[in-house]
């Protein structure tokens, strides 16, 4: 039998694409053009949001959280979209440490099927809670709702569907977006 090294942080700088370190493996994170498209929009008016705020940084899909959760051995997240408030780091071009604020999660096609898909999705979400996130967004463009989950109540989402509003409170503050535009 061969046995693989367990994978690192360090070995996260390396791999081309959004990727996470979870059970000492890399899992890659592609998405197709419609998930892209939605976390875009959603982005846009995330980062807006923070300029005029000047309160926490908005960020697209790539920007690596190194964040421990011994439960699920999980080492880090790399959200489609994000938000975090935390000081610059000492070295900008290294990953941020700590889990975001917000977070944003946009299914893609594999994102679909079943219990198998809902379960690891919750424990994803799960980690997010544990490691310090305040807010998840589950972003459905299939079925064009935003399920949003607080730390505060994780399994108990509020849903929003076409021609609602919908909010991050209290992870960014004041923050609306309806929901047409998330999925124009």
């Amino acid at each position: 039998m061969i046995q693989q090294r367990r994978a690192t942080v360090e070995d996260l700088y390396d791999v081309e694409g959004p990727a996470e370190l979870v059970g000492g493996r890399i899992v890659h994170d592609m998405v197709g053009e419609r998930p892209a498209e939605v976390a875009s929009n959603i982005f846009i008016s995330l980062h807006a949001q923070c300029k005029k705020t000047g309160r926490g940084k908005a960020f697209p899909d790539g920007l690596g959280y190194v964040a421990r959760v011994d439960a699920t051995d999980r080492e880090s997240f790399c959200p489609d979209v994000s938000c975090h408030t935390k000081p610059p780091a000492a070295n900008p071009m290294r990953f941020v440490i700590g889990a975001p604020d917000f977070a944003g999660e946009v299914r893609s096609e594999n994102d679909y099927g079943g219990t198998a898909v809902e379960a690891r999705l919750a424990q994803k979400r799960e980690d997010y809670f544990a490691a310090g996130t305040q807010v998840v967004w589950d972003v459905d463009p299939e079925n064009e709702e935003i399920a949003v989950y607080r730390a505060s109540d994780p399994t108990n989402p509020t849903i929003y569907r076409r021609g609602d509003v919908a909010e991050a409170e209290p992870a960014v503050p004041g923050w609306r977006m309806p929901v047409d535009e998330v999925f124009a």
